[in-house]
């Protein structure tokens, strides 16, 4: 049934805050689910419900009139309170959790996320689950806007006040580098230089942790490529294009390229990541832990301990928590 000009309805306030975080009507409509036409009439309703115009809709990106900036506050309050009372009703009336949206590191996309879906199906019974797999950065953001329950990121700074996090993995970054291109007896760094860093992408939050790191080391790595693929990087310094840097669960991710490299400790200060669940707290009670948990023993069965297996050296650099 479609609303009616002149009520303020909850998925009119939901359209709202999607098109003003995505600043497209376009991009909103895919985040929603929903056709651009119909997001545009939601937005024309709100407007007329509330007598303002909140959006320039014909800008380049959208944006916000100084009433839709004034809303925009409003319309997230009330979105948590729905949210909120959401999850007191499904407490109160079922225990049986009826839909989970999840996000994913691409990291663990592949080998144990659907692991962890099949675990979590069998524990959940009757639940609808909704994956959703990216970048850190972008995981984050929709879980911020309430687009996804329950992410798997590396963490990012400090957790917002709102966040419950889960501790899953940490790991230190290594060298990969072509086979018998270094010798880690000598001189590592004067040797890596002599060659070109093939770079993670700084658009995304590892690339700029890397970047960041060897700006302060007063480190200048000439480098000709800036990718944004696992598979893509180890590709071209298997073929002796360069060297890279990157952390244990990206190079098994694309385990089968790295036969014909040596994987080499950093020849300067170590750098680090973390790999946590986040989700809001207090909301779905005991379901992020107990994917929390479940995730850990498959990261510590289909990635920690083959990784060992193969290069046991990496045992300093990777850590359940």
């Amino acid at each position: 049934m479609q609303s009616s000009p002149g009520r303020i309805t909850l998925w009119g306030v939901e359209v709202f805050v999607a098109t003003a975080e995505e600043r497209s009507i376009s991009a909103a409509a895919r985040r929603l689910g929903a056709s651009a036409s119909a997001v545009s009439q939601q937005l024309t309703n709100l407007e007329t419900a509330l007598g303002a115009t909140l959006l320039v809709r014909n800008a380049r990106p959208v944006t916000l009139t100084p009433a839709g900036e004034s809303f925009r506050r409003r319309a997230q309050s009330i979105l948590n309170e729905a949210a909120q009372a959401r999850a007191e009703l499904a407490v109160a009336g079922s225990p049986t959790l009826r839909r989970l949206r999840l996000g994913m590191i691409d990291d663990l996309e592949a080998d144990v996320t659907p692991q962890l879906l099949v675990r979590m199906a069998d524990r959940f019974e009757g639940c609808q689950f909704l994956l959703e797999t990216g970048a850190s950065h972008g995981l984050y953001d929709q879980l911020e806007a309430e687009a996804l329950d329950v992410i798997v990121a590396a963490e990012m700074g400090e957790a917002p006040p709102w966040a419950e996090v889960h501790p899953i993995l940490a790991e230190g970054f290594v060298v990969a580098a072509p086979r018998g291109m270094a010798d880690g007896s000598g001189d590592l760094l004067a040797q890596l230089k002599a060659h070109p860093l093939v770079q993670y992408t700084t658009r995304h939050h590892m690339g700029r942790l890397i970047a960041t790191h060897l700006a302060q080391q007063n480190l200048t790595l000439a480098h000709r490529f800036e990718l944004d693929s696992y598979h893509a990087i180890l590709a071209l310094v298997g073929q002796g294009v360069g060297w890279t840097i990157l952390p244990p669960l990206a190079l098994m991710r694309a385990r089968r390229l790295i036969g014909g490299l040596d994987l080499l400790d950093l020849p300067f200060a170590p750098v680090s990541r973390r790999i946590v669940l986040m989700a809001r707290r207090g909301i779905l009670d005991e379901v992020p832990g107990a994917v929390a948990g479940e995730l850990r023993t498959l990261v510590r069965e289909v990635v920690v301990e083959p990784a060992l297996r193969a290069y046991p050296h990496l045992n300093a650099r990777l850590a359940l928590l």
